[in-house]
Parts: structure tokens; sequence; C-alpha cells
């Protein structure tokens, strides 16, 4: 039971939560005032950090140990250590951090309280886990009716498979995705990285916000429960593989950079690889451009692609045109850069496009003159990272980047001063292993 000794004494003036200042440029920021309590982990700390991004006041709530994000790969310097994960300084940013035991009765309590004045809460619990700790979404929003809780597991809170167990590759191959990625003569490959987490994390983002809305313009000031399902997040990015089966029985296949058809596939080049989609559905609107652009450049034997057969959809789909096509286009591809043939492509009205590497796009100029990369200080290190900047651009309202990723327990203290906590109490919790 809860400790009747280490109960707050109300008294002190820091407030638990802070009111965000202006963005860098002085302007305010969108979600000035807004109120997130962070309990996620890897699959919902990118929406966490998409509202802190934006003015919101976020406090992220870890164990006493840690969040399992600190314990993720890559590190700063290959050095394995709570404070430099990469991972969980760039999901982090912008957030104060508490470190708080929610097994125990006193860390629940910390969090009901700190629950009455939050708009949100991002969870990533296992289904019925934040219930058996009294923090389920109808105990909280019992004393606080506008709350919004957004909850980010594998299958949803509903279900046969609600209580599996799954990681990021898990909800990839059962939402679909995993399929259709890799070489025909493969088994599936996953693209880097945390991708059916950081789809889950923006929709839960978008969902969350359009919640908070709705509770705040609602005339019965309810909340809302966002239930969102990585799972199906995964399926929303299958474009037309399911319409396909649907309508016409076919299931889509592995392609990766084999041509689909004549004109469509990844090509090598003098520096990497290119992108072309000049043939099939588009091929009456780039066809044309593509072949006469080989013939200005003197590939030998280009013209004979206008003759009246490639006009057809079926006969591009054939092993005969894409292997012509390829003997034609392949080599002169390869004698030039990738720069020479996407703008020159582009010149000439033709969908080609670089496959670019990371280097490339951190050396892109496109992304340096919207200056979408910025420098985020590393404050264990003292370092300064170059990391990715907002998607987007708000005039009225600019992308903000108010402090680093916490250290562990880094606002703790101050976080429990404002909520009553004195000294005396403060310390008792820390002794007891309730906070860190």
């Amino acid at each position: 039971m809860y400790d009747a000794a280490i109960k707050p004494r109300i008294g002190e003036t820091v407030e638990a939560w802070s009111v965000p200042g202006l963005a860098a440029s002085g302007a305010p920021a969108a979600l000035t005032g807004i109120r997130v309590l962070d309990l996620s982990g890897l699959a919902g700390q990118y929406c966490g950090k998409q509202f802190a991004d934006l003015g919101a006041d976020v406090i992220i709530v870890e164990p006493v140990g840690g969040s399992p994000v600190r314990r993720e790969s890559p590190f700063l310097d290959d050095r394995a250590h709570v404070e430099f994960s990469l991972q969980f300084a760039y999901f982090n940013a912008g957030k104060r951090g508490a470190a708080i035991d929610l097994d125990r009765p006193e860390g629940q309590h910390i969090v009901r309280q700190l629950t009455k004045n939050a708009d949100l809460i991002i969870e990533s619990e296992k289904p019925g886990l934040m219930e058996r700790r009294g923090l389920s979404f109808a105990s909280l929003v019992a004393s606080n009716p506008k709350l919004v809780m957004t909850s980010v597991t594998p299958f949803g809170q509903t279900g046969p498979y609600a209580n599996y167990e799954a990681e990021d590759i898990v909800a990839l191959a059962l939402g679909g995705l995993l399929y259709l990625g890799g070489y025909p003569d493969t088994p599936p490959i996953a693209a880097y990285g945390n991708q059916a987490y950081l789809a889950a994390a923006q929709f839960a983002s978008v969902a969350s916000m359009m919640a908070l809305l709705a509770a705040d313009e609602g005339g019965d000031r309810t909340g809302r429960h966002v239930d969102v399902s990585i799972q199906e997040c995964v399926t929303m990015g299958l474009e037309t593989a399911i319409q396909f089966y649907d309508l016409e029985k076919t299931v889509r296949k592995r392609a990766s950079g084999e041509q689909i058809m004549a004109g469509v596939g990844v090509f090598a080049c003098a520096d990497g690889q290119i992108y072309l989609m000049a043939g099939g559905i588009a091929s009456t609107r780039f066809w044309a451009n593509l072949v006469n652009w080989m013939v200005d450049e003197g590939v030998d034997g280009a013209r004979q692609l206008l003759e009246p057969a490639w006009e057809s959809h079926d006969y591009l789909s054939t092993p005969e045109a894409k292997t012509i096509f390829r003997a034609l286009f392949g080599p002169f591809a390869e004698r030039h850069t990738k720069a020479y043939l996407y703008q020159t492509g582009q010149s000439r009205r033709i969908p080609i496009c670089p496959v670019n590497t990371p280097w490339d796009i951190l050396t892109s100029r496109q992304l340096e003159y919207r200056s979408f990369f910025v420098s985020q200080k590393h404050e264990p290190s003292g370092r300064m990272l170059t990391v990715p900047g907002a998607p987007y651009q708000l005039q009225e309202t600019p992308w903000r980047q108010a402090r680093p990723a916490p250290r562990l327990g880094e606002h703790t203290s101050e976080i429990l001063a404002g909520l009553g906590y004195d000294a005396a109490a403060r310390a008792a919790l820390l002794k007891s292993g309730v906070i860190n």
C-alpha cells in the first residue's frame, strides 16, 4: 500500500508541468500548454517527440533502471551505456525525464497525480498491464474527464493476438509488408530500422492530436482512448497489394530492383544506382522522352524502342522486352553519374531518380537548402550531433528543439517538487528505490 509517511507536502513553488517557452525564432510554439506523459517504449517515443517538437511539455517516465530504449544500439563511440544510445537521444530530445517504478504503489500514485493535469498519455504496455497497475484509461479519466490516452501495441487492445509478444519485425511480417521486401529469389528482407514502430508512432501522433481536439471541443468534455495496432499500421502501407488480390486474385511478389517491366526498375550507374519508371502505364507519357534521350546520346539500337510493339503493356512485361531494354539502357546508365542521370532526366520529363546512400542524404543540396538537418547537444559526452529536424515547415508556429534528451532521472526531483513532495519525501522515495 501507499506509505502515508511520504505523501506530498504542499507548499513548494515549482510546478510539475512547466509552460514551454518560445521557439528558437521567438515565435510561439504550436502546442504550447499541451501536457504529455510519455510512458512508452520504442514503439511510441517518436509520437511523444513529435509533440515535444511542437512545444508541448512532454515528460518521459522511465523505469528506475532506465528505458529499454537506452540499451538500443547504435551507441555514440560504440560505448554501450544508458546515456550513449543514439536512438534514445534522438527520440527523446525535447522531453523532460523522470525515473519512476510503476510497479510500486508509490510510483503509481505519482503518475495518477501527474495525470490529473495531463492532456495526453502515451503508453505501449501489453493490454491489461496498465489496468493491473491501477492506471487504466477508465480509472485515470475519472479524475481528468478530458484526458486522452494513446496505447501503441503490436496488435491492439482486443482480438486473439492482443496479448502476443511481438517486435518490429514480427509486425512487419504479420502486417504483410515483409513479404514484399527483398529479391524474387531470396527470403523476405526488411528495410533497415524499426519501420513498423515508426509507422505506428506517426499514426499515433495524428490520432492523438485529433482526439485532443475532439476532447477539447466536445460539449461533454469526454476523453478518448486511442487504440493503435502496429500490425494495422503496417498493413496500411501495402498500397495496392490487397486490392490486386481482391479484384484480380493476384498475389503481389517481391520485385526489389528487378524490372517489373521494361523501363521500370533499378539500374547500376557510374557511382551507384538509379531508379527508372518510364514503362508500363506511364509509357505513353514518358517512353518516347526516354528513347529520344538515348538516341540523342548515341545509344546504338535505341530507335527500335520506338516501334509499335513497345506501346503494348503486355509486351513490356515479357522477358524478351526486359532483356532488350536492359541491354540498351544498362550500358548507357553505367557511363553516367547519378547526378547527371537525375538532372538530365528531369529536364527531359523522365521519371528517374538516384538511389541515395546515407552520405548522399547528408550532403543533399535540397535538404541543406531547407535546413533539414540540425545540431543537437549530447550532454553526457559534450558532443554536438547532426540529426534530422522536422519533415515539415510551419511559418507562424515553427518547429523547435527545446532541450536534449534527459539523462536518466534528470528531472525526477523537479517534477516531484512540483507535485508538492518536499526534500525529505523525495529522499525517502529515492532511498526506497521508487524513483531515480
